[in-house]
């Protein structure tokens, strides 16, 4: 989908130009198909409603609809140089989302945006689970190289909050590092998708 980040001011070097949420912008954005049709633009680059309604199996006036709705938001914008005719393309406006302290949007007095964010957390987890599924089903298909170059895994460490924000912003922070090291086209090269979930449980 998205690539969501943790919003903080002194974002380093590398990190993708983010579009920051407000509550406004929020409820913009929560829904299904909007936040399928962001994710799609920002990996795959420009397309028009019809192409995008062939590729997440929808009809063109829905994504013809929803676009237009993203774009209120400024999420995405019209992209002129490649539009020919009445053919209209959009494009991303930003590379990334950061919605900051999502806490705050979940405890906000307006029930409204409480529920936005919860639509958005539901919708991330979603698409990663299928990433990861569509990953699993055709791995057979990667070369032998990409086979020995992936991960799945969980980890247990007994942390408070303060180090398990620590723990993810020096994650973010990794991620971001390696940006950008590889040009685009690079043989043997492919866009990585790289999920990041941190969450307490119960002890009991």
């Amino acid at each position: 989908m998205t690539e969501n980040e943790a919003g903080r001011e002194d974002q380093p070097a590398g990190t993708p130009e983010l579009h920051h949420v407000n509550a406004r912008t929020l409820r913009g954005l929560a829904h299904p198909l909007r936040l399928r049709l962001l994710g799609t633009l920002r990996e795959f680059g420009p397309a028009t409603a019809s192409g995008l309604a062939d590729r997440l199996g929808e009809s063109s006036g829905a994504t013809s609809y929803h676009l237009r709705q993203l774009a209120t938001y400024g999420f995405v914008e019209d992209d002129p140089e490649r539009g020919k005719g009445r053919e209209r393309w959009w494009k991303a406006v930003h590379t990334g989302t950061a919605f900051g302290r999502s806490a705050d949007w979940l405890r906000d007095p307006d029930p409204v945006v409480r529920g936005a964010m919860g639509v958005v957390l539901h919708e991330v987890a979603n698409a990663h689970t299928q990433e990861l599924s569509t990953w699993l089903g055709t791995m057979r298909e990667w070369p032998e190289e990409w086979l020995h170059g992936w991960d799945v895994s969980d980890f247990k460490v007994r942390l408070t909050p303060e180090l398990s924000l620590e723990m993810a912003e020096k994650i973010h922070d990794l991620v971001n590092s390696y940006r950008d090291r590889v040009p685009e086209g690079t043989e043997g090269s492919a866009v990585v998708r790289t999920h990041l979930h941190v969450f307490p449980r119960p002890s009991d």
